[in-house]
Formats: structure tokens, C-alpha cells, sequence
């Protein structure tokens, strides 16, 4: 039975900034029991866990197998039985079965039985999010009597748009607002959850706890960084980001209802310091979840492939981490010293492959079909490609997964070779352009961020950082032979991609519209090699693949 207290003054709330994996349930139930038992010992009353956190989120199409949904049902069944041990209540999400379909959902969970139920009602339907085509939208429903206290449970979409859902339960009595989200990283993201909740709590006129999921998912990172804020507008307590942590907050009913007396107020980090982290927590979670050893990536002693290396050490360990530099009688003196320096400076395995002879071999198996033409990017290619047939065979020798490093500037413009450099199982830049690439790498040569297992000083040579970036395929390649100065192209692309302009406003501007056109028709025509491309960290607020889905046959151009 629930204990119930008429009109209690003080509620301890734990929020847990889990980091569950997707499908495994008993391992989800384990860390639920873990932070359950961790909140008892401080004393808590209830625990707010967030949004699926019995599945891990976002389940996909994994909620369309009712095995799947029948297995995370008897999970929250044996931890509501727990809580008849007169320890915290829980709050906690999973996908379950009702009568009129498939809800993504949460459950209150107190005195050894499940005491309610929420189905989310606004189901969030664009950018990463396809929670229509799985789930069916529930119905309204009034807060909950937790222990003399009335707690509105709003589930994630429901504050970020006008659903109605926070003023229906302000309406219906409730004291206090739980928040269980999954709401995945992008830049400066925090900031739009504060206004989101901000906005709640000035329509409702109630406090509110919101409750965000850590970890790496895929191509999505979940940053943590739990908040609530005070009926008053003001921040009741801040917990970190990219940190897997339980906090337990003191809440007191005052005359003008409850407010928190306290919580962490941690810092937030800034927007390279947090750009890196994401790369790092979403590269780790994935290799670890997974079930990789190790990693494997070529070291060109550039810029891309040398602060891929970083954030893998960072993640896993040097000892995890093998560099290969696969040199060509185009490889400069240069990238062989700074590739041997970056390698040494990290403290990774770095061993030298080279390719001559392989080139050759694939040359004059070619050379009859490829009679009286002309050498040019078919024989360059045949470089990388060689590249990554030998990444490849030493992923398979030493089940090694292979890294990818190309940014999302050469992604865009399809600046990168299929089955050669574009090879790999992960890509932890994939969302960055160059420029960001460059920032961040000044930023790791001046910090360690919290967590890595990398070490501190100078990681990425200063004369990586200072050259003119090249793929080293022909005799004094540099990128800009091929492509727009990266400034400029980068913000062309940064227009066209997150910001979906037209080719007239990026010219107002100040850009050339003969350049314009061509970053244009180039984004255009690489689509079909993105769509080969591996998974990687999202990072801005429109990756390719999951936020942004264009056409490959398209015609279409903004003229």
C-alpha cells in the first residue's frame, strides 16, 4: 500500500541521469535497482528516471515485436515489487502494449505495485524523432497522489510543444512537475531546454523537474544536464553534462507551494568543450555497447585523421587504440613526421603499412582496360581504396572496429571515396565541419576533458594545425585545388544544410553565386555516397541520416 502523509512540507526527489542500452532490459533493470538503492541511502522519497529508460530510447522498431514489450512490462513488474520495501517510489519510462496499441510510457511505481500509468500523448514526428509510426498517442489524464503530494507527469514533447498537457495538470491540482525526457544533444541545446521549460512554468505557474538521459545511442548523444526550475522562474539546481549521475533534491511546501532547497548547481561547459565531450561519449558508448575490443583508423598526419585519434584515446584508452599510416610516394616528409608525433604523443600502437606495391598490383591489373587513357581520379582513388582494403583486413585479423574520419564538410560535397577512406563501422566527426574541426583540436592541445583516458599537453601537432590540409594523391594536392576556401565553403554549407536558404539570400550574404551553385549541385550529387556512409556523432542541429533525408534522384536546383 501506499504510505500517504496529509499535506507533507518536505519531498526529497532523486534524478537519475541514467545510461541505459537499448535492449538490454535486465541490465536497464539493474541500473534502475542501482539508483534506487542509491537514493534510499540518501534519503530520498521518490526517484525520477527518464523517458524508456527499461528499453532505452529511441527504441525504434524494436516496440512493433511484442516479445520485446512483454519483456519490459515483467522488468517494471519486479521493480514495483520492490518498492514494497517502503524505500523511494519510482518514476519510470518503458514501451508497453495497451488496449488500443503500442505507448510509449511511464509508470509510478510505489508500496510493490504499479500505482499508475501515463501514455504519452504528443508523439514527436520530425528531425531524429519517428515516434508516430511506432507508438499510438494515449489520453489525458490528471496528476497523481504520491504520498499526499500531486505530481503531473509530462512526458518529454508534451512541454516542448502546445499540447496543453502541463496547463491541463495545473488545472487538475498538481503540486510539482516531473519531466522524463530523452532529448538528444546539438549544439547550445540547453539553452532551448531552459526556455522550453521556462515557458511551462510560466503557464502552469508550478515547478518543474526535467530529467534527460546520458549516453551514446547510435548517431545520437544524450548530454544529461537534469534541471528544474522554481514556480518562480528561477533555476532550482543544475546537474552536470555528459556524466552519469543521481542527484537528491530537497523540496519544501511553502504558502505559495513547493519550492527546492536544494540541489547541484553544476557548470556547464562551453560550446567546444561540450562539442568534444558529445564526439567522446557518443564514440565510446557506441564502440563499448557494441562489444568492440579495440579500434583501428589510418593516420594520414592530417588534421581529421589526427583528432580521431584523440577522441578514441580519449574514449577508450591508448591501449585500445592502433594507428596505421599507409604512406604513397605522394606522402610527404611531413605527414610522416606529424602522424609519427601524434601517434607517440597519445601513446597508441602506430605501425606503417606502405601501399606502393598494392597500387601497383590493382595498376596493372587495370592497365589493359584502362589502355590509352588518361591518369587522373580513378588512379587516385585507387589509393584510398587501397587504404581501406587494408584497414579493412586488419579489422577482420584482430576484430578491430575500423574508424572513418572524413568531416562533414568533405561529406557534404562528396570530398571523400567509397570503399576507401569512407570505410569504417563509426565516425565521430562526421557532424563536424573543418573549421569546427580545427577549433576543436586548438581546444584539446589546451585541455582534458573530464572522463578521457587520454593524456594532457599537446595531443595534434601544432604543424598539423598550421598546414594546408591535403589528401596527399597527386604532387602538391591541397583541398582548396578542388574545393572553396573552408571558411567560405563551410558557411555556404551551414546555410544550405541547417539553414535550408536559398542561393539568392546566401549571395546576399556576400558569397559568389557561381560558388554558391556549385556547393549546391555538389551537396546534390554526393547524397548517394552519404547514404554509404557510416554512422557518426550528431553534433549540430541537422546531421545527415536521421535529421536531414533527401532525395538521391533529384534534379531540383535553386536557380
Amino acid at each position: 500500500m501506499t504510505t500517504e502523509t496529509p499535506d507533507p512540507k518536505l519531498l526529497r526527489i532523486a534524478i537519475a541521469q541514467g545510461n541505459p542500452t537499448l535492449g538490454d532490459i535486465a541490465g536497464n533493470l539493474q541500473k534502475a535497482r542501482s539508483a534506487r538503492a542509491d537514493a534510499a541511502a540518501q534519503g530520498a522519497d521518490l526517484l525520477l528516471l527518464t523517458e524508456l529508460f527499461i528499453s532505452g530510447y529511441p527504441p525504434e522498431d524494436l516496440v512493433l515485436k511484442p516479445a520485446f514489450l512483454r519483456a519490459c512490462l515483467k522488468a517494471v513488474e519486479e521493480l514495483a515489487a520492490e518498492t514494497a520495501d517502503g524505500g523511494p517510489g519510482v518514476v519510470i519510462g518503458f514501451p508497453r502494449q495497451g488496449e488500443k496499441g503500442r505507448h510509449n510510457s511511464v509508470a509510478l511505481l510505489d508500496g510493490g505495485k504499479i500505482v499508475a500509468l501515463r501514455d504519452k500523448i504528443d508523439l514527436p514526428n520530425y528531425g531524429e524523432f519517428d515516434e508516430k509510426r511506432v507508438f499510438t498517442e494515449g489520453s489525458i489524464s490528471g496528476p497523481y497522489n504520491f504520498r499526499g503530494v500531486r505530481i503531473g507527469i509530462p512526458i518529454c514533447e508534451e512541454i516542448w510543444n502546445d499540447a496543453g498537457v502541463c496547463e491541463t495538470l495545473a488545472e487538475a491540482g498538481a503540486d510539482l512537475l516531473l519531466v522524463p525526457n530523452g532529448s538528444p544533444y546539438y549544439r547550445d541545446k540547453l539553452d532551448v531546454r531552459h526556455q522550453v521549460a521556462l515557458r511551462q512554468v510560466i503557464e502552469s505557474g508550478l515547478p518543474l523537474i526535467f530529467a534527460n538521459q546520458i549516453g551514446g545511442q547510435d548517431e545520437l548523444v544524450f548530454d544529461g544536464a537534469s534541471f528544474a526550475f522554481n514556480a518562480d522562474k528561477t533555476l532550482a539546481f543544475q546537474m552536470s553534462q555528459f556524466e552519469e549521475t543521481l542527484a537528491v533534491t530537497t523540496w519544501r511546501r511553502g504558502e505559495e507551494g513547493w519550492r527546492c532547497e536544494g540541489g547541484p548547481m553544476s557548470k556547464i561547459p562551453d560550446a567546444e568543450e561540450a562539442d568534444y565531450r558529445a564526439c567522446m561519449l557518443g564514440f565510446r558508448d557506441y564502440v563499448n555497447k557494441n562489444g568492440f575490443r579495440n579500434v583501428v583508423l589510418g593516420l594520414s598526419g592530417g588534421i581529421d585523421s589526427a583528432i580521431c585519434a584523440a577522441i578514441a584515446v580519449d574514449a577508450l584508452g591508448e591501449e585500445r587504440v592502433r594507428c596505421v599510416m599507409m604512406p604513397y610516394r605522394y606522402t610527404s616528409q611531413d605527414s610522416l613526421k606529424d602522424a609519427a608525433a601524434c601517434a607517440q604523443a597519445l601513446g597508441c600502437r602506430y605501425d606503417i603499412v606502405a601501399i606502393e606495391e598494392p597500387v601497383a598490383g590493382f595498376l596493372s591489373a587495370l592497365s589493359e582496360l584502362f589502355e590509352d587513357t588518361e591518369t587522373g581520379i580513378t588512379e587516385e582513388n585507387l589509393q584510398s581504396r587501397t587504404r581501406g582494403t587494408i584497414l579493412m583486413a586488419i579489422s577482420n585479423k584482430f576484430g578491430s572496429m575500423v574508424v572513418t574520419t572524413g568531416n562533414k564538410s568533405e561529406m557534404s560535397v562528396g570530398y571523400c571515396t567509397l570503399y576507401g577512406d569512407m570505410n569504417g563501422g563509426f565516425n565521430p566527426i562526421k557532424d563536424l565541419y573543418k573549421m569546427q574541426v580545427y577549433a576543436l583540436s586548438r581546444w584539446r592541445n589546451t585541455h582534458v576533458p573530464p572522463g578521457a583516458l587520454g593524456p594532457s599537453g599537446e595531443v595534434i601537432p601544432q604543424n598539423i594545425i598550421d598546414k594546408a590540409p591535403s589528401a596527399e594523391l597527386r604532387p602538391d594536392q591541397t583541398d582548396q585545388d578542388s574545393l572553396p576556401p573552408y571558411p567560405v565553403l563551410d558557411d555556404i554549407l551551414e546555410c544550405l544544410v541547417e539553414g535550408e536558404m536559398s542561393v539568392e539570400d546566401i549571395v546576399a550574404r556576400g558569397h559568389d553565386a557561381a560558388t554558391v551553385h556549385r556547393v549546391e549541385h555538389l551537396l546534390y550529387i554526393a547524397e548517394y555516397k552519404r547514404r554509404q556512409s557510416a554512422p557518426g556523432v550528431k553534433i549540430t542541429k541537422k546531421n545527415f541520416g536521421r535529421d536531414r533525408r533527401y532525395p538521391i534522384t533529384n534534379r531540383f536546383r535553386d536557380r
